[in-house]
């Protein structure tokens, strides 16, 4: 089987949870790290100790969880915290990611990170690059309706982010999410059909020289 493994980033409410539900409905199987990311901050897990003596224990819940959006609001306003808090949670979700890359069967596996090329996914995990994009706005609507943030809070999650402009000069291929869900669409489907084709030119040129070996000049 030849597998192919793409790397789905973006900055923070540019849609990418969309895109990630469009591929995995074109029968990809998906690896959402921020799931991953909420796995290894659980108590017992490999980043909960870490976060806990960075942050202190006032970031827990009465449960002894981790209170995320407490410790979000933290970390979003210091730009020094936001590091400790990455330093400590991204080694986890690399090694948690590759795990489940390891064990999947599937043809194609989507890992959606939005820190994929800052964390270094993109390099040793990854074959390709999709980037989603949207407009500013379009980010501080969807954070203001899907976290329930000011507008303030959003932007202030948004600015934290390096400019998508570094994210797209990165790209294999460009998801442009500005428009209707149906434009989204016809560019995912578009681009997964040509991954398609590119799997079944190479399976056939390997069944082919498999078939077929060179002779050799002796």
């Amino acid at each position: 089987m030849i597998r192919k493994v793409i790397g789905l980033t973006g900055n923070i409410g540019v849609g990418k949870s969309t895109v990630l539900a469009m591929l995995r409905a074109l029968g990809a199987d998906v690896i959402d790290a921020d799931q991953v990311a909420h796995a290894v901050m659980r108590p017992g897990e490999a980043a909960y100790e870490g976060i806990v003596a960075a942050f202190g224990a006032d970031i827990l819940a009465p449960d002894g969880a981790i209170d995320r959006a407490q410790l979000g609001a933290r970390a979003f306003r210091d730009p020094e915290a936001l590091q400790r808090l990455e330093a400590i949670v991204h080694p986890a979700v690399f090694v948690r990611t590759k795990q489940r890359l390891t064990a999947s069967q599937a043809p194609v596996v989507v890992i959606e990170a939005i820190k994929l090329l800052e964390a270094g996914l993109s390099v040793t995990l990854c074959d390709a690059v999709w980037v989603v994009t949207a407009t500013r706005e379009q980010q501080v609507e969807r954070l203001m309706r899907t976290r329930s943030l000011s507008r303030a809070e959003a932007e202030l999650r948004i600015d934290a982010q390096p400019p998508q402009e570094d994210k797209i000069k990165r790209a294999d291929v460009v998801i442009d999410n500005r428009g209707a869900l149906a434009e989204t669409g016809a560019q995912v489907e578009a681009a997964w059909q040509a991954l398609i084709y590119w799997q079944a030119r190479l399976q056939y040129s390997r069944r082919r020289n498999s078939a077929f070996p060179k002779e050799t000049v002796s």
